[in-house]
């Protein structure tokens, strides 16, 4: 299957939120239409009147209009035969030319619009790097992808309905994400991340194997039904299965055990307007945190961020808030504070180094 970049806003009608006005072409047609309509039906009235058959005063109404005119129809032409001749010429003439002009520019618009669309939307992706990869707007992927870009990630869809790629607002590959073609199409070898949540289990599993051996450096979240199909999405490739049952389950749970706790962590986690949010900083090699305690550098007194834990290089956490622990390259810090603490955590590293 051959991806296809689908443009933005499709086909579907753009309605101008003041006036409610919609830049589709095809509305253009249709007023033009009924007029052309109504002079084709008063056209063959007054011919009727005028003596001749319904079919041949249908049939002279069309070929006036049309300005083909063979002859005229009829034993006798009488003055007022020849006014609704004329009429018709005046005003059916234009009509019709005008209204078949509309339908010439509403299909050439849409096809032009549709180009370059496409030709767009596919520079942008090609174009982007450190995005993240999206495969399925399903329910569970929709909800993914609200709330990446409502963090500001830049997210490329891949889907294999039209119909549900042409609504969507942003980058978008209409295609079949188990095909590397259509990986590769939404930019796999430039992309940071890949999020796999499509209906199947056996497509989960086989654009995970497709995606590791496109990217291998690639951070890959995959849905997972159950603990059986976690397993082997974790064996093909996957940094991480997530259930979304099983989290629902777990979330249900904590809110009738300790409901404070679970909205705390909640609006943590999803409001991107909480003032209080948990984040992670690593520490790379060019990191001023690298191999000196967390008292020395000062990392956070200078940001007013709260350690929680450090997990380790073999993914094991460490519960501790010992500012003589120290850090090492590779390791990350879980910690908690504002959006300004952590963005100036992440500055601090850079210019302390």
């Amino acid at each position: 299957m051959v991806a296809r970049v689908s443009r933005w806003k499709g086909r579907r009608k753009q309605v101008d939120p003041v006036w409610g006005k919609t830049d589709n072409p095809w509305d253009r047609v249709a007023v033009p239409g009924i007029m052309f309509g109504l002079v084709l039906a008063s056209g063959t009235v007054s011919y009727r009147v005028l003596g001749l058959g319904w079919f041949d005063a249908f049939y002279q109404t069309l070929i006036t209009v049309s300005t083909v005119g063979y002859t005229e129809i009829g034993t006798e032409i009488t003055a007022e035969y020849r006014l609704v001749t004329s009429l018709l010429i005046l005003f059916g003439v234009g009509v019709g030319l005008y209204w078949i002009g509309l339908i010439f520019e509403a299909v050439m618009e849409g096809r032009l619009t549709d180009h370059v669309g496409r030709s767009r939307m596919r520079r942008e992706i090609d174009n982007t790097e450190g995005h993240i990869i999206v495969c399925g707007l399903g329910r569970v992927g929709k909800a993914i992808v609200d709330s990446l870009q409502a963090s500001g990630e830049k997210v490329v869809v891949i889907d294999c309905r039209p119909e549900v790629c042409d609504i969507f607002n942003g980058l978008v590959v209409t295609g079949d994400a188990t095909d590397d073609n259509v990986l590769l199409a939404a930019g796999i070898q430039r992309a940071a991340s890949l999020v796999v949540a499509l209906d199947a289990k056996g497509d989960n599993l086989f654009v995970t194997l497709s995606g590791r051996a496109l990217n291998p450096n690639l951070f890959i979240v995959t849905r997972s039904a159950g603990d059986k199909s976690a397993a082997k999405l974790m064996h093909a490739g996957a940094n991480r299965v997530v259930s979304p049952y099983e989290i629902g389950a777990g979330r249900m749970a904590s809110f009738v055990m300790q409901p404070n706790v679970a909205d705390f962590l909640n609006e943590t986690m999803a409001d991107n307007g909480f003032q209080v949010r948990l984040g992670e900083i690593e520490v790379s090699s060019e990191s001023a945190l690298a191999d000196r305690s967390l008292h020395d550098s000062g990392f956070l007194q200078a940001t007013g961020l709260t350690l929680l834990a450090v997990r380790k290089c073999d993914g094991s956490f460490t519960h501790r808030r010992d500012p003589e622990c120290v850090p090492l390259q590779g390791e990350k810090l879980i910690v908690l504070g504002t959006p300004e603490q952590h963005y100036a955590g992440i500055q601090w590293q850079i210019s302390s180094v």
